[in-house]
Protein backbone atom coordinates (compact mmCIF):
# COMPACT_ATOMS: atom_id res chain seq x y z
CA UNK A 1 0.00 0.00 0.00
CA UNK A 2 0.97 3.61 -0.55
CA UNK A 3 1.94 5.78 2.41
CA UNK A 4 -0.96 7.73 3.86
CA UNK A 5 -1.06 11.46 3.20
CA UNK A 6 -2.08 13.38 6.31
CA UNK A 7 -3.35 16.93 6.81
CA UNK A 8 -3.45 18.77 10.11
CA UNK A 9 -6.45 20.84 11.13
CA UNK A 10 -9.36 18.64 10.06
CA UNK A 11 -12.52 19.32 12.08
CA UNK A 12 -16.03 17.94 12.31
CA UNK A 13 -17.53 20.80 10.33
CA UNK A 14 -15.43 23.60 8.80
CA UNK A 15 -17.40 26.84 8.24
CA UNK A 16 -14.89 27.79 5.53
CA UNK A 17 -16.17 24.87 3.45
CA UNK A 18 -19.78 26.00 3.65
CA UNK A 19 -18.64 29.50 2.68
CA UNK A 20 -16.69 28.10 -0.28
CA UNK A 21 -19.65 25.99 -1.39
CA UNK A 22 -22.00 28.99 -1.13
CA UNK A 23 -19.62 31.03 -3.33
CA UNK A 24 -19.73 28.57 -6.23
CA UNK A 25 -22.05 29.77 -8.98
CA UNK A 26 -25.30 28.18 -10.12
CA UNK A 27 -25.30 24.55 -11.12
CA UNK A 28 -21.59 24.13 -10.39
CA UNK A 29 -22.28 25.10 -6.79
CA UNK A 30 -25.18 22.68 -6.61
CA UNK A 31 -23.04 19.84 -7.95
CA UNK A 32 -20.20 20.60 -5.51
CA UNK A 33 -22.63 20.81 -2.56
CA UNK A 34 -24.35 17.55 -3.50
CA UNK A 35 -21.20 15.47 -3.72
CA UNK A 36 -19.41 17.01 -0.74
CA UNK A 37 -22.54 16.41 1.33
CA UNK A 38 -22.34 12.77 0.26
CA UNK A 39 -18.77 12.61 1.58
CA UNK A 40 -19.85 14.19 4.86
CA UNK A 41 -22.50 11.48 5.32
CA UNK A 42 -20.05 8.57 5.03
CA UNK A 43 -19.61 8.23 8.78
CA UNK A 44 -19.40 9.92 12.16
CA UNK A 45 -15.61 9.91 11.89
CA UNK A 46 -15.52 12.14 8.78
CA UNK A 47 -13.58 15.35 9.30
CA UNK A 48 -13.03 18.17 6.83
CA UNK A 49 -10.76 21.04 5.94
CA UNK A 50 -9.88 23.37 3.14
CA UNK A 51 -6.70 22.33 1.33
CA UNK A 52 -5.26 23.92 -1.80
CA UNK A 53 -8.40 26.04 -2.05
CA UNK A 54 -10.98 23.27 -2.07
CA UNK A 55 -13.03 21.20 0.42
CA UNK A 56 -11.44 17.92 1.52
CA UNK A 57 -13.08 15.06 3.43
CA UNK A 58 -10.92 13.00 5.80
CA UNK A 59 -11.09 10.22 8.33
CA UNK A 60 -9.13 11.64 11.24
CA UNK A 61 -6.34 13.46 9.41
CA UNK A 62 -6.22 11.20 6.33
CA UNK A 63 -8.00 12.58 3.25
CA UNK A 64 -10.19 10.37 1.10
CA UNK A 65 -12.08 12.79 -1.14
CA UNK A 66 -12.49 16.36 -2.33
CA UNK A 67 -14.55 18.55 -4.61
CA UNK A 68 -13.27 21.41 -6.72
CA UNK A 69 -15.20 23.69 -9.06
CA UNK A 70 -13.83 24.97 -12.35
CA UNK A 71 -15.43 27.15 -15.02
CA UNK A 72 -17.37 24.35 -16.74
CA UNK A 73 -17.21 21.34 -14.40
CA UNK A 74 -16.72 20.04 -10.88
CA UNK A 75 -14.12 17.43 -10.01
CA UNK A 76 -15.07 14.89 -7.38
CA UNK A 77 -11.68 13.50 -6.47
CA UNK A 78 -10.17 10.65 -4.52
CA UNK A 79 -6.75 10.67 -2.88
CA UNK A 80 -6.30 6.91 -3.37
CA UNK A 81 -8.53 6.67 -6.42
CA UNK A 82 -6.08 4.51 -8.37
CA UNK A 83 -6.77 1.72 -5.86
CA UNK A 84 -10.57 1.87 -6.21
CA UNK A 85 -12.60 -0.56 -8.28
CA UNK A 86 -14.40 1.45 -10.96
CA UNK A 87 -16.70 -0.87 -12.91
CA UNK A 88 -18.57 2.10 -14.45
CA UNK A 89 -15.34 3.64 -15.77
CA UNK A 90 -15.94 7.06 -14.21
CA UNK A 91 -12.46 7.75 -12.84
CA UNK A 92 -10.04 9.93 -14.78
CA UNK A 93 -6.36 10.60 -14.23
CA UNK A 94 -3.07 8.84 -14.67
CA UNK A 95 -1.16 9.73 -11.52
CA UNK A 96 0.26 7.23 -9.06
CA UNK A 97 -2.60 7.63 -6.53
CA UNK A 98 -5.20 10.28 -7.25
CA UNK A 99 -8.19 10.03 -9.56
CA UNK A 100 -11.26 12.21 -10.14
CA UNK A 101 -14.67 12.18 -11.76
CA UNK A 102 -15.49 15.19 -13.90
CA UNK A 103 -19.13 16.26 -13.41
CA UNK A 104 -20.48 18.70 -15.97
CA UNK A 105 -23.81 20.55 -15.79
CA UNK A 106 -26.31 19.22 -18.28
CA UNK A 107 -24.47 15.97 -18.97
CA UNK A 108 -25.71 12.59 -17.81
CA UNK A 109 -23.97 11.22 -14.72
CA UNK A 110 -24.10 7.76 -13.22
CA UNK A 111 -24.88 9.08 -9.74
CA UNK A 112 -25.17 5.68 -8.04
CA UNK A 113 -21.72 4.69 -9.31
CA UNK A 114 -20.20 7.98 -8.14
CA UNK A 115 -21.85 7.47 -4.75
CA UNK A 116 -20.37 3.98 -4.63
CA UNK A 117 -16.90 5.40 -5.37
CA UNK A 118 -17.28 7.84 -2.48
CA UNK A 119 -18.26 4.99 -0.15
CA UNK A 120 -15.38 2.88 -1.41
CA UNK A 121 -12.88 5.73 -0.90
CA UNK A 122 -14.12 6.20 2.67
CA UNK A 123 -13.85 2.48 3.40
CA UNK A 124 -10.43 2.34 1.73
CA UNK A 125 -8.95 5.08 3.89
CA UNK A 126 -10.41 3.45 7.00
CA UNK A 127 -8.69 0.18 6.08
CA UNK A 128 -5.40 1.99 5.42
CA UNK A 129 -5.56 3.60 8.85
CA UNK A 130 -5.84 0.29 10.68
CA UNK A 131 -3.03 -1.47 8.78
Amino acid sequence: MTAILRFSGAVGRDPAIDKWLDEQPGELGSIARTWFARMRRCGADVRELMHDGCPVACVDDAPFGYVNAFTAHVNVGFFHGAALADPAGLLQGTGKCMRHVKVQPGLALDGPSLGALICAAYQDIGARLIE
